[in-house]
């Protein structure tokens, strides 16, 4: 005999709504099905961009974290805290940046990535213990629910916050109350799923979109960008050796052989062939500029061009 939960919780929430656009999906085509699913999926980056303000603050707040030799933390549950988990780990290859700059903390912890674990996300102390153990006094804190009501994650920024760490959270549930001590709130309205509840989808969406752009326009911010290129990667396998040479070129105009010179150099370091080739100094005067101006290629060169 089935029995009820002893807890049961009502989310009033857009995302559990049913669609009033999806309700004969069932009865479509294949072609029919993945049509309106593209259809629902358009109406994301509308939604984004409406919280674009509120996400420059997120932004902001994590830069100035991480000027100050602190960390930016990501918190959440289910899709949220997988999304997040893969947003901090492509960082490291992506920007160079050591590996301890975005810690992503997932409900459940690392089984959970792969699997539910019962009941996770509805432990508040859970989420608190997890930042005792690693926030400190001036990280940033940004937590991710679909719900808006996510107990671990909630849990975890209220313990954040008197820790003394800034905090911030996204919620996918534009009703939901912005809770006490969050510095900045970010509610995304994307609108009932195209299956009710299923918030891995437009949710997730836009979490995910959120999410790529929060950390790119921070490791941008922070000068680990130069133009549009990837200039601070990790070249670790052939394809990004061959990405790094082409970098070089097209920022500086070098042929291949004088850029490959200019790496070689540079001990493999695009930022300082970079800085190379365009002052004209040799590698361990590029070197030195740029530590002398926070790693930004952008300043170096100005730096280069008023002495």
């Amino acid at each position: 005999m089935m029995t009820v939960p002893s807890q049961v919780v009502h989310v009033d929430s857009p995302t559990e709504q049913r669609n009033p656009r999806t309700t004969e999906i069932d009865r479509m085509s294949t072609l029919g099905i993945l049509t309106t699913i593209n259809d629902e999926d358009r109406r994301v980056p509308d939604a984004v961009a409406k919280v674009l303000p509120q996400l420059a603050d997120a932004v902001d707040l994590a830069v100035e974290a991480l000027r100050t030799g602190h960390r930016v933390h990501y918190v959440g549950a289910g899709t949220s805290g997988r999304l997040a988990t893969l947003d901090a780990a492509e960082l490291v290859p992506t920007f160079n940046v050591p590996a301890d700059w975005f810690v992503a903390h997932h409900a459940g912890g690392d089984r959970a990535l792969r699997e539910a674990v019962e009941n996770a996300e509805d432990d508040a102390a859970a989420g608190a213990a997890e930042m005792a153990a690693s926030v400190r006094a001036g990280d940033f804190v940004l937590g991710l629910t679909a719900s808006g009501r996510t107990p671990f994650v909630l849990g975890a920024l209220q313990a954040a916050g008197r820790l003394g760490a800034s905090t911030g959270l996204v919620s996918g549930n534009a009703r939901a109350v912005r809770p006490a001590g969050v510095d900045v709130f970010i509610a995304v309205d994307t609108g009932p799923e195209v299956i009710a509840g299923s918030t891995r989808m437009k949710a997730g969406s836009a979490q995910k979109i959120l999410l790529t752009a929060f950390s790119t326009a921070t490791m941008i911010k922070l000068g680990r960008t130069y133009s549009n290129l990837m200039v601070s990667l990790r070249a670790t396998n052939a394809k990004l050796r061959g990405r790094t040479l082409r970098i070089l070129m097209e920022a500086t105009g070098a042929d291949e052989r004088e850029a490959a010179e200019a790496l070689a150099e540079a001990d493999g370091d695009l930022k300082v062939a970079l800085v190379h080739l365009l002052c004209g100094v040799d590698a361990a005067t590029a070197a030195a500029m740029l530590a002398a101006n926070g790693g930004h290629v952008r300043e170096a060169l100005l730096a280069c061009a008023t002495t």
